[in-house]
């Protein structure tokens, strides 16, 4: 009597399904100088990439020019599955120096910190880095434009919000005057 088999094979379209469901942002480290570039060629291997950058105005003798420059200088963020594969075909790319680790151990970065800066970077406000907190009140602003966004007040003489990004101990800096804020 011949046996039923159960079919083990995978469908590879299901498998890519299931690898891009599963990915996560991760912080990666990049050659001084190489952010841009090392964005274009994870692009360019089909890897999903943020690179956050900040307009500047930048002086010559001659004249002044806007020009974009990386927000964390010598970071980058990807979103992959952390699979051997996966991680392989990011660290063999040029000017990848590694993952950003704690303890020996990638670990992700959390989506809403990845959204909180494409929202702000999309809005074009006045940003500006700022040294990373740990303590303070978190709050999130309920109007406006910013509406949803979530991060650590500053208490000083202005009312700034800051944003960090734990993974690469970095934070950046918004006022919020105006804004309706509410304790998380």
């Amino acid at each position: 009597m011949p046996r039923e088999e159960s079919s083990s094979m995978v469908d590879p379209v299901q498998s890519e399904l299931q690898v891009s469901l599963a990915s996560s942002w991760y912080a990666i480290q990049t050659r001084y100088r190489a952010e841009r570039k090392v964005a274009a060629m994870l692009q360019h291997q089909g890897v999903e990439t943020f690179l956050p950058l900040l307009e500047e105005v930048h002086g010559w003798s001659d004249r002044q020019k806007t020009v974009a420059v990386p927000l964390f200088p010598g970071y980058g963020f990807v979103r992959v599955g952390l699979s051997p594969k996966s991680r392989m075909e990011v660290l063999r790319t040029q000017g990848v120096i590694q993952f950003v680790t704690f303890g020996g151990k990638t670990t992700p970065v959390p989506s809403t910190q990845i959204e909180h800066l494409q929202t702000l970077l999309a809005r074009k406000l006045t940003c500006a880095l700022h040294p990373f907190l740990k303590v303070g009140q978190r709050v999130r602003i309920r109007s406006g434009c910013l509406n949803g966004l979530e991060g650590i007040l500053e208490q000083n003489m202005e009312n700034n919000l800051v944003i960090s990004i734990e993974s690469i101990q970095r934070a950046v800096s918004i006022k919020i005057d105006g804004y309706e804020l509410e304790l998380i």
